[in-house]
């Protein structure tokens, strides 16, 4: 199937339903810890990675991030692979500024970031671990973009599909994404059926009995 019809039935599900349709196939691709920095809408798309390392005595030729923002397709995602730190922000006011301008569907980051306030003026969808004052500035450059990275213990290829709401943030390899989307929209339907009853006075317990179970088996 085309990857943007995949990103459009993506983007009609949950973290939640995408995480549950993982572990029915015996896939990883849940982080933990990385949540909305404002009340930012569900963001998913494909990946365009950045991964950020120490300065040491390295001057950047760019500034961290440019590349991704330029390369990216509209409704892209960029991940940034921070190494978990929180003591230094690995992205910005600016950036989200000219990611916004682009088209990009939003940033998850595995560590943390600055300008809160101006991603949410922009309306601009930043998910990270923290959020600190702190410049990148002499302290991070970016190593890489567009290659292969780890994203909290996730192997994330560029390319892969990205949800990322207020539930977390979740990764599927681009090469399992339809097998793992059409899952996810099985587990979904059964819920949306499940509340249903709930809401027509079927007793709970009833509901979610062994059929809750039953349908979150592996293959």
């Amino acid at each position: 199937m085309n990857q943007n019809d995949l990103v459009v039935r993506l983007s009609r599900l949950d973290s939640c339903a995408i995480s549950d349709a993982l572990d029915k196939v015996s896939l990883k691709g849940v982080v933990l810890g990385v949540r909305p920095t404002w009340p930012c809408p569900r963001i998913a798309g494909r990946a365009v990675t950045v991964k950020l390392k120490p300065a040491g005595d390295e001057k950047p030729k760019q500034h961290l991030g440019v590349d991704a923002i330029a390369s990216a397709a509209a409704g892209d995602i960029i991940v940034v692979a921070h190494s978990g730190r929180q003591d230094v922000s690995g992205w910005g006011g600016i950036l989200a500024t000219a990611a916004r301008l682009k088209g990009v569907g939003g940033v998850v980051i595995d560590g943390a970031c600055r300008d809160i306030d101006e991603y949410r003026e922009l309306g601009f969808p930043v998910f990270a671990r923290a959020a600190v004052p702190i410049t990148a500035r002499g302290r991070i450059v970016q190593q890489f973009f567009n290659q292969e990275i780890e994203f909290g213990g996730i192997s994330v290829k560029p390319g892969d599909l990205v949800i990322a709401d207020g539930s977390g943030v979740v990764f599927i390899p681009s090469s399992r994404a339809e097998e793992v989307i059409g899952e996810a929209e099985l587990i979904a339907a059964k819920e949306a059926e499940m509340v249903k009853d709930v809401l027509a006075g079927r007793p709970v317990a009833e509901v979610m009995g062994i059929n809750y179970e039953a349908m979150l088996l592996k293959k």
